[in-house]
């Protein structure tokens, strides 16, 4: 998976890639050449007391080192430019694919584990492409022509490259052989890290409201010494990688002082020749030990370059049509035919058999128990699942057959858990409507009730909002959520039991606006409380995933058992709260 990454992103800058080798082989042809010089400025020069040849031949080697640095500096410079663009096209494609994914697919890998494999994942293919394209064209190339060039000036000391070279490889390939499972345990240590970090930030008002902030330290300090237990066996094979390197290093280049020695003090060789000799095993041993120093880097980058392409190798259950309708029939209808859907590998479905037909105009609310099916019979309606049997219709098509653009710019949803991004108030509203003016964001929070606090603060609709509307109350997030809604001006408001932080009285004010403001918009209303859904066109009643009763309050209490128990304990336990509260 890593070469097929490499090899698709890389492809669009593949003259940035042309430019490094041929840079990076100028520079190591360049060093390769300068120990050579330096043994003729020893045998030629210093031994020959022939000082115009030193000047002459060091002024060549002051050239060749700048143009070896000029060359090592472009090819960089070159790498680091194919490896960012890399970067950013990786996290683009993994965001776009990743913003694509319905609830389903996103639930299947987890919202840290998406964040982990969309920054860290993807910062070790982005090093793994910087360092190789530098670092692992230069090493063989030093390798190969220090092998040659060593050859060239003393054959006899050769056998000693004949041992090192494959003791070093053996060595490095028993290092590697135990760090690519702990590379792949590493990630999943650290996608556990950052969900239980990123669960602690959301629920911190919950952490601290129940006093657990001992427990949750604990929580997060077993993931961290989880993720330190494996982190230190890599940095304990790290430690023995590099020691054990350099000793065979230091150990050949000693055997070639020792045995060098002997060919100098028989004049077979001279004392430049042994020099350049052991400059070039220095080399050939150093691109060797950078290759391993590569080699140790790919298992990690291979470990991302998986969980990176098992992102991209997931499609959408959400994809548009072949040819998708782009026009509503009957604007506002909503039409569930024999809906049943079931996650997979679930032993029953979460709806069964659903069907009922919403008309333009009406209010029509959906009340069960909790795991009733409320919230997914929304979802399917916003297509953000898909059905496993029957058909959704949405404006008289179906919603599998409808653009997802024509879809959704006709609903307006408030989620169960309303989300405000980090901003303003305006900026916040203005998601359902880029275009609307003050006058038109005002007037939607007069709607959802939001008017009144929102000018009480501080900057209006100016006013800070943190991340997730942290800085905000419960009710006055889902007010706000409510106005986005509303400043869309859909042909559907689905609204997921968005009433619930509200007191009753705002939620009576709140409904009346509703209604009253936004008389052509089919309103599908999720609600906990039977004083909401009192005075909807229809009540939709769910249990355990069946559609057990329909129609007005009056008639449910009537006819319905489901519903009139849920009514009667709503009633009994207003009665025990106001006793207690008396």
């Amino acid at each position: 998976m890593l070469r097929q990454i490499l090899w698709r992103y890389l492809r669009p800058y593949r003259w940035l890639l042309v430019g490094i080798l041929v840079f990076q082989f100028a520079a190591a042809i360049g060093m390769l050449y300068l120990p050579h010089l330096n043994a003729r400025i020893i045998d030629e020069g210093v031994a020959q007391g022939d000082t115009g040849y030193i000047w002459r031949t060091g002024a060549i080697m002051l050239a060749v080192s700048f143009g070896q640095i000029l060359a090592a500096v472009i090819a960089t410079w070159f790498a680091a430019r194919a490896s960012m663009a890399l970067g950013r096209d990786l996290r683009d494609a993994v965001y776009s694919r990743v913003s694509g994914f319905s609830e389903r697919e996103v639930s299947e890998f987890g919202a840290g584990s998406l964040i982990t494999r969309n920054t860290n994942d993807v910062q070790q293919v982005q090093m793994i492409a910087m360092m190789g394209s530098t670092m692992l064209v230069s090493a063989p190339l030093l390798a190969i022509g220090g092998i040659i060039m060593a050859l060239r000036q003393d054959v006899q000391l050769s056998w000693i490259l004949a041992v090192s070279v494959p003791l070093l490889l053996i060595f490095a390939a028993f290092i590697i052989g135990r760090m690519v499972p702990l590379f792949r345990e590493y990630q999943l240590r650290l996608d556990t890290l950052n969900r239980v970090m990123r669960e602690q930030l959301t629920g911190i008002r919950v952490v601290r409201a129940f006093v657990r902030e001992s427990i949750e330290e604990a929580r997060y300090r077993a993931a961290n010494t989880d993720m330190l237990v494996v982190g230190r066996k890599v940095g304990s094979l790290f430690v023995v990688m590099f020691p054990g390197a350099m000793f065979i290093l230091n150990v050949t280049i000693l055997g070639v002082l020792w045995f060098g020695a002997v060919e100098v003090d028989a004049q077979r060789v001279q004392v430049g020749t042994l020099l350049a000799f052991m400059q070039y095993v220095g080399q050939i041993l150093g691109g060797v030990l950078m290759a391993t120093f590569m080699t140790i880097m790919i298992p990690r980058a291979a470990v991302s370059a998986d969980r990176i392409g098992q992102v991209l190798a997931v499609e959408s259950s959400l994809h548009e049509p072949e040819v998708p309708v782009a026009r509503l029939t009957t604007p506002g209808t909503i039409e569930f035919d024999d809906v049943t859907f079931a996650y997979p590998g679930a032993e029953t479905p979460i709806l069964g058999g659903v069907s009922f037909t919403v008309e333009p105009g009406q209010t029509v609310a959906v009340v069960g128990s909790t795991g009733a099916g409320k919230t997914t019979l929304l979802n399917l309606v916003a297509r953000l699942i898909d059905t496993t049997q029957g058909a959704v219709r949405v404006g008289g098509v179906d919603v599998r057959d409808l653009s997802l653009e024509t879809l959704w710019g006709g609903l307006g949803l408030v989620p169960q858990r309303p989300f405000l991004f980090a901003g303003t108030v305006g900026s916040n509203v203005r998601l359902g409507n880029e275009d609307a003016t003050d006058e038109e964001v005002w007037k939607a929070l007069e709607i959802a009730q939001g008017k009144e606090f929102v000018a009480e603060m501080e900057g209006g609709l100016d006013a800070r909002i943190a991340q997730g509307g942290t800085n905000v109350s419960g009710g006055q997030r889902q007010r706000l959520a409510i106005a986005r809604a509303v400043l869309r001006r859909p042909d559907v408001l689905l609204l997921d039991d968005s009433f619930s932080a509200l007191d009753v009285a705002t939620d009576a004010r709140l409904r009346q606006a509703l209604w009253r403001e936004l008389p052509g918009v089919t309103k599908l209303v999720v609600a906990q409380r039977v004083t909401t859904v009192t005075d909807a066109d229809a009540i939709l009643v769910l249990d355990d995933g069946r559609l057990v009763g329909a129609g007005t309050h009056e008639e449910l209490l009537a006819t319905n058992t489901t519903y009139r128990e849920i009514a009667e304990s709503q009633i009994t336990v207003s009665a025990t709260t106001g006793e207690a509260g008396a």
